[in-house]
Formats: C-alpha cells, structure tokens, sequence
C-alpha cells in the first residue's frame, strides 16, 4: 500500500496552571502575549506576527526555520481564524499551515479551561488532517510542537 496523502488524527495535551481561568485566558488571548509562546525565537526567525482576537477574527504567524533544524531556511505561514470564544471557558481555532504553494496540515484546535481545586486545567484538544512535507511522522512532529508550546504558555502564565 502506497504512503498516504493525508494523515488524520486527534490528540489531547492537559496543563495544569495554579492560575485562575482569566489569567491563562489572557495569555491565550492578548496578542503581545500570545507572541511570547506562540513564536519560536530560538529555533526560526518571526517575519510576521497578527492577532485578532474575536470569534472571525484571525492568528498569523509566518517564520523562518533557523539552522537547527531539519528544513533550515524553509518559510512557514501558520493561519489560524477563530470559530468559538467564551471568555474564561474556550477556544476554537481552525487552522492551516503552510510552506510555498503546499499545504501541510489543516487543523481545528480547542482549547478548554476547566476550574480545579488548584487553579485551572487546561484541555487542548487538536483534530487534524495532515498531508505530506511533514516527515515520516506528521502527528508526532505536530504533537511535539504543540508540547513545546504549551510549555512555554505555562511560563508566560507563571510569571503572571
């Protein structure tokens, strides 16, 4: 059987903050800290950053990959257009990435603040299709990021 040309899948990543649900909201909602965890200084290059944070509005992030990583130079454009805001509760992002004129993944990204005895958890729930240009393994490469990200989420949150 041939290599697919799409790869489904969903995956589920849970945070656990000592914060309350409106400062994590903050830092998954207000743009100069959005750009603190949704950006990658360290490994590419920031060309462009957006946010428009209202359900329609949009994320746009576009980078260059830095000279550690596997695809040095290759320019990424990750778009993402809000679906569903309730304040302090939930997000709902649909989202594209993209290199040139090929489309690597297309994705609908959910995040949930449930109240806890500690603060607040965080459910991040991505459901994507992902096509090729991503590797041999499309879902862990995502999935990594996605850790990566929302480890540095928890840092911007903890120095609230």
């Amino acid at each position: 059987m041939a290599d697919p040309k799409v790869i489904h899948s969903t995956f589920v990543l849970e945070r656990k903050f000592s914060k309350p649900a409106a400062t994590v909201f903050a830092a998954l909602s207000e743009p100069e800290k959005v750009r603190q965890w949704f950006t990658d200084e360290k490994n590419s290059e920031t060309l462009e950053f957006s946010l428009r944070f209202a359900v329609g509005g949009s994320r746009r992030l576009v980078y260059r990959l830095g000279p550690t990583t596997p695809v040095a130079g290759m320019v990424i454009i990750n778009d993402g257009y809000f679906q569903d805001i309730v304040p302090n509760e939930r997000i709902v992002t649909a989202t594209t990435m993209t290199s040139g004129d090929k489309r690597l993944e297309a994705s609908l990204t959910t995040f949930e603040l449930l109240p806890s005895d500690e603060g607040t958890d965080l459910v991040c729930t991505v459901q994507g299709a992902f096509f090729e240009g991503l590797g041999p393994d499309p879902v862990g490469l995502i999935k990594a990021g996605w850790n990566g990200l929302l480890n540095k989420l928890m840092s911007v949150v903890n120095a609230e």
